[in-house]
């Protein structure tokens, strides 16, 4: 059985659904607990987790009444249950205690714990066969054969909660597999779309978070700048929906309206569309496979905002996009490296040790040393997939100082 279900079938009815929150304090957090908070007649919160927001995390525990709660932070413990005193839920810190959280006994998982550090988490609720929202890009880039075989040997459901991989999903219901032809994956171009390479090199952090359409997290938002988070997105789809490179392309769409479109072999092509709101695929995620009563979103009005406009991405002033076809076709550990290698080249820049159009070039070096060294391999477990991940970071910090000295 498929770990992605590509033709949806009616529920029996509409039961009361126990969720699990992982990453709840954070952007996708908040609005999957925004949905919770509009439903509470149709959802009862098993567990939460946070990175170390013990006070957001203990006051959306207590609004729940969540039954367990995580904080990543292991020297955080005391403040929380300090902040949960006398109430019913159990606490807990560090790494174990986010797995346990996930392995609690949820029919519904939202997986948006950020980083390599989300993959042993949502491993922990494919492996019992739950229903798990993957927002978590790092799950399939660093480990995506591994993670797709785990949920299908456990018979989980994995549904894609980023807006693009979402609208992929629904517009894949259309037709079978051996009819797609193509998916096309709409970007926004995020702030730098028409900008001048040479200006985009020079680009500041103020100006990298000044994203258009979406308002998100300051890591995704940098990717976004950078298309780095497209390349991902590239990735992903490919573990996700079991694709080839050729299959997936890439489409500059600076109104974020349409978020990912299907072609079929009859040369049908079917779009999803909606407001640039990440309630919207949540929403399609936690009430799946029915629909949701009432939308989270202001309704589209296409006439209001008038056209729709699509570009192909340039891949000079995007070096980064490129490189993510690049990993991917490699494979063999080569796209956990793209992601660790990355992560460190955006820390670095938000730490103004780098200029912006160093993160591309950091990322590829990383690449090349790693495929010159002879490490590629295929990744058979979690625990190989952090091990190149922590391998690469080393590499990529060894490489930062000589690549923050390079002009473009």
């Amino acid at each position: 059985m498929s770990a992605v279900p590509l033709r949806n079938n009616k529920s029996a009815g509409a039961a009361v659904r126990s969720v699990s929150v992982l990453g709840a304090t954070g952007s996708i957090g908040d609005s999957t607990m925004d949905l919770l908070r509009a439903a509470p007649d149709r959802y009862r919160v098993e567990a939460l987790t946070g990175n170390s927001n013990v006070q957001g995390l203990a006051r959306l525990a207590r609004e729940f009444d969540a039954r367990f709660v995580a904080v990543a932070d292991a020297s955080r413990l005391t403040e929380l249950k300090d902040a949960l005193a006398g109430t019913r839920t159990e606490c807990g810190a560090g790494e174990s205690a986010i797995i346990e959280a996930a392995a609690r006994p949820a029919d519904w998982v939202m997986a948006a714990v950020s980083g390599a550090a989300g993959l042993k988490p949502a491993l922990a609720a494919v492996d019992r066969g739950a229903t798990v929202a993957l927002a978590n890009k790092e799950c399939l880039v660093c480990a995506g054969d591994f993670f797709m075989q785990r949920a299908a040997n456990a018979d989980a459901c994995i549904l894609p909660a980023d807006s693009e991989h979402n609208a992929l999903f629904q517009a894949l219901s259309s037709g079978n597999r051996e009819e797609l032809v193509r998916v096309i994956i709409t970007a926004s171009g995020g702030p730098f779309r028409t900008w001048d390479p040479v200006d985009i090199e020079q680009a500041t952090l103020a100006q990298a978070l000044k994203h258009p359409n979406w308002s998100m997290g300051q890591k995704i938002t940098i990717d976004s700048a950078s298309m780095m988070n497209k390349g991902l997105e590239v990735i992903e789809a490919a573990y996700l929906f079991s694709l080839t490179p050729d299959e997936i392309d890439v489409l500059v769409h600076p109104q974020s309206i349409v978020h990912g479109m299907v072609e079929f072999s009859d040369r049908s092509v079917v779009a999803q569309l909606g407001a640039p709101d990440m309630r919207i695929p949540i929403a399609h995620c936690l009430g799946w496979p029915d629909r949701i009563t009432k939308g989270p979103a202001a309704r589209l009005d296409l006439a209001k905002i008038g056209q729709l406009t699509f570009e192909e991405p340039n891949f000079e002033r995007f070096p980064a996009l490129r490189l993510a076809y690049e990993a991917l076709r490699t494979g063999r550990g080569a796209t956990t490296v793209f992601n660790a290698a990355n992560e460190v080249a955006v820390a670095a820049f938000i730490a103004g040790k780098i200029r912006f159009g160093a993160i591309a070039r950091l990322v590829e070096a990383t690449l090349e040393a790693w495929i010159r060294s002879g490490n590629l391999a295929p990744l058979t477990s979690a625990d190989d997939a952090i091990a190149v991940d922590h391998s690469a970071r080393n590499k990529a910090a060894t490489l930062l100082p000589q690549i923050a000295l390079k002009a473009s």
